[in-house]
């Protein structure tokens, strides 16, 4: 079973699996797939984040990691001297090191059985032959045409190369990324190699192709998100040094089933604080179609979302993170919440720690007055309508991918990959591809544990998420959306392990999320007592969130959450697979 967020992809998955792929080679298949079809919501200098299981090791989650670190470059002080007082969220000097296709690489070199050609022909035939756009990308590149005239000239050569915006359903190509995925499955398969030596040579021939063409060419000053012209810090050396790699998950117990996320590095354990927060509460409290269960939802995020705005970062103490998680301090913050909406920003203490600074709470955000920033990607949306946001000022917002697979053998893999979104810096020649955006997630603080810092990772928003029953995988599920990720998969837990839903039920049904917390993304503001509602929750039940104290914003009937996800039950070997029916894109799929 399949399901991720673009029809092609799904169907290139489960083309795998009925060759007789298992769930590693068909997730990478579908993900180098979603590099083409769905560019404006990521791409190969992008980055990924994923948590597996084998069928070999059931009980065991592993995460794989595809977040690039900061380069050598990526100094506070050398921003600073920019006159950035947060990093841009477009441009060169947001982007961390690619991590997305070395992760993949990797993933099928130690998971895997096909050859790298054969996994790479899905992506390399729709970047060479072609594949009919989506209208969301129509209206990205439109949004950001006047940049790309005015400044970003190789992504206009790229994107308008007849002068004008796509139309929807308009058959488009990639030649340069289809040329370097060939060249990649040419080097796999050199003689004398074996099937791991030949992606090994790949991911070689990955790492000096791409520093090669990407120093040179950031180093001219092009425009960023605030309004300047700056040039990239990235390094040749940055992108050979670097290597995608696996770690242990973190994990949380939840109504008998382990909930498996990736480290602090990225936002994953915010998911296991909220269950440890509801966790205290009877079952008929929890129904999120409640006014009951919706105002212990969100003020449960504010919670979880303070925490980790303060505490989480690449190289947390794992005994910090452990006391987070801990029923002792789950029943000390459940204590917090009230009747009433707080409006407060309330990060938790943790003993024997200091606690860093509070990030600045911007509730407004007052654009230069010199330089005009840029209509470009700044972040990922909080309320979306369609797979694109364009805000009142003319930016885009990038937005995220996910897919999930499940094979015949048991294997499981939730993975999210994003970043690399065509408005984020310019097209880099001989690519067909830019590079990401994801140090904006870092402070310009040094005395924050997400402070920018080289060789470190910036806390990513890319959270999937793996579920075991008695020492078995049985769900795997994400969804896109920045800081909304973990807050629109909380509702589907809750619907399925608590409200007995089946996961599509659980998927259709009306979500909502906080936005009382510090954005991820430039320009970073936050909206006290906020929260976003779909209309379908009903107007009583929003009525009385209002009452509370809440400041709801109503976001149309259809519009929050892009979820996915596949089940597996061990006892009967029946999969499952359910996928997002908003904006009529996402594609579960399966046999």
């Amino acid at each position: 079973m399949v399901a991720s967020t673009h029809w092609l992809a799904s169907a290139s998955a489960q083309a795998v699996l009925e060759r007789g792929g298992n769930a590693f080679d068909a997730a990478a298949a579908g993900a180098f797939v979603l590099h083409i079809v769905e560019p404006h919501l990521n791409g190969p200098g992008g980055d990924m984040a994923g948590v597996f299981a084998t069928a070999a090791n059931p009980g065991t989650p592993v995460v794989l990691c595809g977040q690039g670190t900061a380069p050598a470059g990526a100094t506070i002080e050398h921003y600073v001297s920019e006159g950035l007082d947060l990093v841009p969220g477009a441009g060169a000097l947001a982007a961390a090191i690619p991590g997305a296709v070395d992760a993949w690489l990797l993933l099928l070199r130690d998971y895997g059985t096909w050859p790298l050609g054969d996994v790479l022909s899905f992506a390399i035939d729709y970047a060479k032959s072609g594949h009919p756009v989506l209208a969301a990308v129509c209206r990205t590149i439109a949004g950001v045409a006047d940049l790309f005239r005015a400044s970003w000239v190789t992504s206009y050569q790229h994107w308008l190369p007849n002068g004008q915006v796509p139309t929807p359903g308009e058959v488009i190509y990639n030649p340069e990324y289809a040329a370097l995925l060939q060249e990649l499955a040419v080097a796999a398969d050199s003689p004398g190699l074996t099937r791991e030596q030949g992606i090994d040579a790949a991911r070689e021939l990955w790492r000096v192709r791409v520093g090669a063409a990407v120093e040179p060419f950031v180093r001219i000053p092009h425009r960023h998100s605030e309004g300047g012209d700056h040039a990239g810090v990235i390094t040749a050396a940055d992108i050979m040094a670097w290597e995608a790699s696996f770690e242990p998950a973190v994990t949380a117990t939840f109504r008998g089933h382990t909930i498996a996320k990736q480290g602090p590095w990225g936002q994953g354990p915010v998911l296991l604080q909220l269950l440890q927060l509801l966790a205290g509460y009877d079952d008929d409290q929890l129904d999120p179609a409640t006014e009951t269960g919706a105002h212990l939802i969100l003020e449960a995020e504010k919670l979880a979302l303070a925490d980790r705005d303060v505490w989480y970062g690449d190289g947390m103490p794992p005994e910090a993170l452990a006391y987070l998680l801990s029923d002792e301090y789950a029943a000390l913050r459940r204590n917090l919440i009230t009747e009433r909406a707080s409006d407060e920003f309330r990060p938790g203490e943790i003993p024997g720690f200091t606690q860093p600074p509070l990030p600045p709470l911007r509730e407004n955000y007052q654009a230069p007055t010199v330089l005009e920033p840029v209509a470009a990607g700044i972040g990922e949306p909080s309320v979306q309508v369609d797979a694109l946001s364009v805000s009142s000022t003319g930016r885009t917002r990038g937005d995220t991918c996910h897919i999930d697979v499940v094979d015949r053998w048991g294997n499981m893999i939730s993975a999210t990959p994003s970043g690399g979104w065509l408005q984020s810096s310019p097209t880099v020649p001989g690519l067909g591809f830019c590079l990401g955006s994801r140090l904006q997630m870092n402070w310009l603080d040094p005395d924050s544990p997400s402070a920018l810092t080289p060789g470190k990772r910036p806390r990513t928003t890319l959270t999937p998420t793996l579920v075991f029953r008695d020492g078995h995988p049985v769900m795997a599920l994400g969804s896109p959306g920045g800081d909304q990720q973990d807050q629109w998969q909380l509702p589907l837990l809750l619907r399925v392990l608590v409200g007995g839903h089946t996961p599509q039920q659980a998927i259709d049904a009306p979500n909502l999320h906080s936005t009382a917390s510090p954005g991820s993304f430039w320009p970073r503001t936050w909206e006290p007592s906020g929260a976003a509602v779909e209309d379908r929750i009903g107007d009583d039940v929003i009525a009385g969130l209002e009452r509370r104290g809440h400041r709801i914003t109503r976001s149309g009937s259809w519009t929050l959450g892009r979820l996915s996800c596949v089940t597996y039950d061990p006892e009967t070997g029946l999969l499952g697979a359910a996928a997002n029916p908003r904006g009529a894109q996402g594609y579960a799929a399966g046999r």
